[in-house]
């Protein structure tokens, strides 16, 4: 179970090359490192099962959460191009896609950037930051967030798989926006539904998650 992960969410222009690389080296090679090293074994044995811990985020882009997603993409597209090969030699990949989980991980997260310096973007991106996505997410986590106890007995239950699934979501909240994606593959859709929730009708937004 490949589980290492962190978080960064922010205005793009605040946030660091140093920081960025040092998410993707936990959130994607910290996963690519580990199967490195079991894969091989798991092959000679012809069996074996890997579940990876990844995100609604691998699935959609977010606002102001660009690299924290760009991370989870980058596992999605790891492991939907190795599970092919992998069961070839009878060796299961799955991925387990949570939406927003109510650990102290998202709460520090959520505090650093409250506290952050936003002087390095523009006073409209830092207000849309600070008093629309901040706002808004804690609605989200209130409303639709899972304990870490139920994403646990989820992880268990692709464990415990007879045939165990490539992708499982813990979140059913989260369907119909998987959905608008692949309804459009021009992306013009889930683009615009998102544009709309966040700057036309957030507080139709969070009355509706309240």
């Amino acid at each position: 179970v490949s589980n290492a992960g962190v978080g960064m969410a922010g205005p793009l222009e605040c946030q660091s090359l140093a920081a960025m690389q040092s998410l993707m080296d936990t959130n994607f090679f910290g996963l690519v490192r580990l199967v490195k090293e079991v894969l091989p074994d798991m092959k000679r044995r012809r069996g074996g099962h890997i579940v990876v811990i990844s995100s609604i985020m691998g699935l959609q882009g977010i606002v102001f959460n660009d690299i924290y997603s760009a991370s989870k993409f980058a596992v999605e597209g790891f492991c939907e191009s190795l599970v092919v090969q992998a069961l070839r030699f009878n060796v299961a990949i799955s991925l387990v896609e949570p939406g927003p989980v109510m650990t102290e991980f998202e709460t520090k997260l959520y505090e650093e950037a409250e506290r952050a310096d936003y002087s390095r973007t523009d006073p409209e991106t830092a207000e849309i930051f600070t008093n629309l996505y901040l706002r808004n997410s804690r609605d989200v986590f209130t409303s639709l967030g899972q304990t870490p106890e139920d994403i646990a007995e989820h992880t268990l239950r692709v464990i415990e798989a007879p045939r165990p699934p490539f992708r499982h979501q813990t979140n059913v909240a989260y369907t119909p926006m998987a959905a608008l994606k692949h309804a459009d593959p021009s992306g013009a859709l889930i683009t615009d539904a998102f544009y709309k929730l966040v700057f036309k009708y957030d507080a139709v937004l969070r009355f509706g998650l309240r």
